[in-house]
């Protein structure tokens, strides 16, 4: 059966992200966009992912908990996860090598903590969008290591992205999806995808998809990718994600 994803979505714990990114906005959205399956993958943190999931499944909407890391080597890597715990078990590696830095709102934005009625329960001090210390293979092995899988964030940006940092992608470390940032223009995103292939033609042989990475809520996908799955489960789309 055909479901519509976006699997790159930022809360307000993300401090570059609008306030308005609470758990029931983004489903509210989702669910108005005609989603049916989306991931929280806040910056190094999964602090709002089980209110969203709480809100989802009273809605009708598939929260995969997730996480936006970045690794040492400033590397963005969409990571997914089983279950939200999972998901926090990953968090606390990340927690423990994260620098002291304490977040300053008025500069970088604040990091919200929400409840799954939209209540702040609480203000991360902690500046989450840094690079943490875990390189990419010790973060691939963790996530693995947890049943998740991880997806080279934006490859085609000039920044944070795996192939503008490293120059290409080691074979080895086994992705099968790379995302895509859609350009704002009016090419179709294939015909974006294939000319970014067409100059970077050693990434033929994997699939790619596209995500929002929205920190506004009108950001976040209409109908735009789907996966054919047996069943809206978190564990059908890891599996063909991995």
């Amino acid at each position: 059966m055909k479901y519509w994803v976006d699997l790159h979505i930022h809360s307000c714990l993300s401090p570059c992200a609008e306030s308005d990114m609470t758990p029931n906005n983004i489903v509210n959205m989702a669910l108005i966009k005609g989603l049916d399956i989306i991931a929280i993958t806040d910056h190094n943190s999964v602090g709002n992912v089980k209110a969203a999931m709480e809100v989802g499944e009273r809605s009708g909407i598939l929260v995969v908990p997730g996480m936006e890391l970045c690794t040492s080597e400033e590397i963005h890597l969409v990571c997914l996860f089983p279950d939200y715990e999972n998901a926090l078990s990953f968090e606390r590696h990340v927690y423990e090598n994260l620098p002291p830095i304490t977040n300053r709102e008025d500069i970088f934005g604040a990091q919200i903590i929400m409840d799954a009625n939209d209540n702040e329960a609480g203000r991360e001090t902690r500046f989450l969008s840094g690079a943490c210390g875990l390189d990419i293979e010790t973060s691939l092995n963790l996530v693995r290591g947890l049943n998740g899988i991880v997806i080279p964030a934006h490859i085609n940006r000039q920044s944070y992205s795996i192939l503008n940092t490293l120059g290409s992608i080691p074979p080895e470390y086994g992705f099968k999806y790379l995302e895509y940032s859609k350009q704002k223009d009016t090419v179709p995103l294939c015909s974006q995808i294939e000319k970014f292939i067409q100059m970077n033609p050693e990434l033929g042989s994997y699939n790619f998809i596209n995500s929002s990475d929205a920190h506004f809520l009108g950001d976040i996908l209409e109908q735009e990718i789907f996966f054919d799955l047996p069943d809206k489960s978190i564990q059908s789309i890891l599996s063909v994600l991995s």
